[in-house]
């Protein structure tokens, strides 16, 4: 492979506003960020040139879906591509190794202590309890596994752990384990699915080796070699990671292409599976605390916040009478060019009216305007077409969405779009108005969080209320003012009625519903002003367009909102 040494100003502009890695198509409007992304599309090209790889093909899991999730909202993606990364980057920084064990690596074992779900696992373990069975001292009773208190003796251990490393390399496939003609004894057929013993971590995803393990393997080496070859000490507190370590080495082509990389694999005890007691679990902010449940719906929330002088306020729309002449625009601009019914169209096209006539009111000539969770791109391609003096970008996790999207400006000719796939968090660039239509869950205050820190103006219009929960990166409610009177359950209580808002839903039903999503969006918008910004919440018009019309809007301290 060539490679060639530049400096950040030579690198095309796109890339200039993504966290690296990232890859550019030719041209230098197509960009992929994040070392998930990255590699997940160096294996289809790989594909793509050599179909017959079935061992790359194997990386990306059972459902092609291995570290596909965005960092945001997926706690396994976060921990493996951010977390342990920049845990073991911390750590080798130190002159002195002998302090606490990073936090994301105490994570990581404590996955590996959970049991491994596999598609068709049942043939495997069902293998498995033959060859205890077939074990010195082992036997049957009722048709499960004799239970013996000295489990974990080396030789059970390892034979054990053996089974699953073999499963593991016979080709990454649980049907060439055990074949249907193969099915076992009787006895061993006849125990139940609950009776049958667990099966092991061999590597970071369960049974089988993924990306995420190419993906850790260079960052935990190093955190190996940080801390020697002594015995003891922080090492015995993470027997699990070692054992995946001893297990990676037996891949094949692994040790080859490590020592092409310059890593030179250590010399470390065998590790059987652990099955002592589990060391103290670090502190995980993401595990909610035993509430008792909440009873009594929505009402007595809404009262308690009403009695505390807090109602839902919806402004008045400062554009409502503004829309797009879509007749006049070519086919590639309207929504109906995706693969919608004439009704869903014409909402959407309703819904992009609201929109992209605040956007027309807030922009300036030469900005830019980043359409996050752009999807198929309804949005920023509206916006490109019709403010070409603006710089689009659209930022998209999903490939096929931002294919779809490229596809459709390429026939409209517009040079004035940037399309980045990648988490929302990796793009760094400088913008001026963040818009982002049916942001799902916390994706509307991943949103706005990210238009605050660039002290760009938001126009938002949340989605999916029910799914918002507390992440690693946010806690509910927002604003000060909703904690002072709400519990996150009673905060959970709004945003799952905030849901209920469909069309064919009885009328009362849905003016509670449409009343929770006015508060749920007013506690954002009190959460924005502690930032200094001005922010109203009002409702699309008309408001048939879509059962979720709320439309949050924003401005730093240093505009005049609209």
């Amino acid at each position: 492979m060539d490679f060639r040494m530049i400096s950040m100003q030579e690198l095309p502009q796109v890339i200039r506003s993504c966290r690296l890695p990232a890859v550019v198509e030719e041209g230098g409007r197509y960009c992929r960020a994040g070392l998930a992304v990255v590699l997940r599309h160096i294996i289809k090209r790989t594909l793509e040139a050599d179909p017959c790889r079935k061992d790359v093909a194997e990386l990306l899991g059972f459902k092609k879906t291995c570290l596909k999730a965005c960092a945001e909202v997926s706690e396994w993606t976060r921990l493996c591509e951010l977390s342990i990364p920049s845990a073991v980057e911390d750590f080798c920084r130190q002159p002195d190794h002998q302090s606490e064990i990073p936090t994301a690596l105490l994570h990581l074992e404590k996955k590996f202590r959970e049991p491994v779900r596999v598609h068709n696992d049942d043939k495997i373990r069902r293998q498995k309890l033959q060859q205890k069975k077939d074990m010195p001292g082992a036997g049957l009773q009722g048709g499960s596994v004799e239970s013996n208190p000295e489990e974990g003796a080396a030789e059970d251990l390892q034979s054990s752990d053996q089974l699953e490393l073999q499963a593991a390399l016979a080709k990454l496939s649980v049907e060439e384990i055990q074949s249907a003609a193969t099915r076992g004894p009787p006895h061993i057929r006849k125990v139940k699915t609950t009776e049958l013993p667990s099966l092991e971590h061999v590597f970071a995803e369960g049974l089988y080796f993924t990306l995420t393990d190419v993906v850790l393997l260079p960052c935990l080496h190093q955190f190996l070699v940080s801390l020697g070859q002594q015995p003891g000490g922080m090492l015995e507190r993470l027997p699990l990671l070692q054992r995946w370590y001893l297990h990676i080495q037996e891949v094949p082509g692994v040790r080859r292409a490590a020592s092409s990389c310059g890593i030179h694999f250590l010399s470390l005890p065998e590790q059987g599976p652990d099955h002592s007691s589990e060391p103290q679990n670090p502190t995980n902010h993401e595990e909610e605390k035993a509430v008792a449940p909440f009873i009594g719906g929505p009402r007595p929330t809404m009262t308690k916040l009403k009695d505390n002088g807090i109602e839902a306020v919806y402004s008045p729309h400062p554009c409502s009478s503004w829309a797009l002449d879509w007749d006049s625009l070519p086919a590639a601009v309207n929504p109906t060019e995706g693969k919608m019914s004439n009704d869903r169209a014409l909402r959407k096209r309703q819904q992009l009216n609201n929109l992209v006539g605040m956007v027309t009111k807030l922009a300036q000539p030469g900005e830019t305007v980043v359409d996050f969770c752009s999807g198929g791109g309804h949005l920023g391609i509206v916006l490109a077409h019709t403010l070409p003096a603006m710089q689009v970008v659209l930022i998209e996790n999903k490939e096929e969405s931002l294919v779809r999207a490229k596809n459709r400006c390429d026939e409209l000719g517009l040079n004035n779009i940037w399309f980045i796939q990648a988490n929302l968090d990796y793009f760094t660039g400088p913008f001026k108005i963040g818009v982002a239509l049916h942001a799902c869950g916390v994706a509307t205050d991943m949103v706005m969080e990210h238009c605050i820190k660039a002290q760009a103006a938001f126009v938002i219009s949340p989605c999916c209320y029910g799914f918002i929960q507390n992440t690693v990166k946010f806690t509910f409610p927002r604003s000060q003012q909703f904690m002072d009177v709400l519990s996150y359950k009673e905060h959970m209580v709004l945003c799952r009625f905030a849901d209920q808002t469909e069309f064919q839903l009885p009328a009362d039903r849905r003016l509670i519903g449409k009343q929770c999503m006015g508060l749920v969006d007013l506690d954002r918008a009190q959460a924005a002003e502690r930032n200094g910004y001005s922010v109203k919440v009002m409702s699309m018009e008309p408001e048939s367009c879509s059962p979720k019309n709320n439309m949050v809007v924003g401005v730093p301290a240093d505009c005049e909102l609209i």
